[in-house]
């Protein structure tokens, strides 16, 4: 298996954002040859045929000038999180921007990353434990003591490279399933560090591929939305059996249904140039 060599640009971690941008001063590993097939992404793209069908949102992102911050009950939380899995709402809800940073913001992080790592992701936003606000952590060494972890409190995209590439997803709410998504392969980001402290920051490769998919997440866009047709119809049963297992669950109706997914491109597509 080819090994995926990923990697920050910009200042190094080590002289720009530490402590606050991330938990740990470790440097980023050249590869990725480590990770599980269990991960949030898997390292090798496998396609019986070209990527021809058109990319597409189903979610149009709204603009964030007009975000509602988060009020306290809006971050309260008890341990251990549990990882919302589709079709639940709470995966397509606004999520708040958060204007307060304080300790028990720092409580929710370290309950995110110990989450992340049981259930063997190397990335995780908030939606996907329930609370709808901005804030995603990663690691993409995936396991903890390696790697560096990040966390960006509401985040937005500023710019993403005219180059873009498939790679084969996963997705903790989307447990066994996977499937390419395509993707710029770099993007700038503005975002918050966890003491409220503004930044800007250039990703590519895999820790540009992860922020994507949980920036994604805060847009109430899944990554199955970004597929083919031609990818979505490889994973549509397995889809399905979410919403049924849903439904079973909750005794309500599944509040989506892939079979009835309108085919459209997304609204902005992925942000500026």
């Amino acid at each position: 298996m080819a090994v995926c060599n990923c990697f920050l640009q910009a200042p190094p971690l080590s002289r720009f954002l530490l402590p606050v941008f991330s938990r740990r001063a470790a440097t980023l590993s050249a590869g990725y040859g480590r990770l599980k097939a269990t991960v949030m992404f898997s390292s090798s793209v496998n396609r019986a045929g070209p990527l021809i069908s058109p990319v597409r949102a189903e979610v149009k992102r709204a603009s964030r000038k007009d975000d509602e911050v988060a009020l306290a009950s809006d971050l309260q939380f008890e341990t251990p999180l549990k990882i919302v899995k589709y079709p639940d709402p709470i995966l397509r809800a606004k999520n708040k921007k958060i204007g307060v940073f304080d300790e028990n913001l720092k409580n929710l992080v370290d309950a995110m990353f110990d989450i992340m790592y049981k259930t063997d992701g190397i990335g995780l936003a908030a939606p996907q434990v329930g609370l709808n606000v901005q804030l995603m952590v990663f690691n993409p060494a995936g396991e903890p003591g390696e790697g560096e972890e990040i966390v960006l409190v509401n985040p937005k995209i500023k710019k993403y490279s005219d180059k873009v590439v498939p790679y084969e997803e996963a997705c903790l709410s989307f447990p066994g399933i996977y499937g390419d998504v395509v993707r710029p392969q770099s993007v700038k980001i503005d975002a918050m560090d966890i003491t409220g402290a503004r930044f800007s920051i250039s990703l590519s490769r895999l820790p540009a591929r992860i922020f994507q998919h949980e920036y994604d997440h805060l847009e109430g866009v899944l990554f199955f939305d970004r597929m083919t047709d031609q990818v979505l119809d490889s994973i549509r049963e397995q889809l399905e059996a979410l919403e049924k297992k849903y439904e079973e669950k909750t005794g309500l109706p599944s509040p989506e249904r892939v079979q009835e997914r309108q085919k459209r491109k997304a609204g902005v597509g992925f942000g500026k140039r």
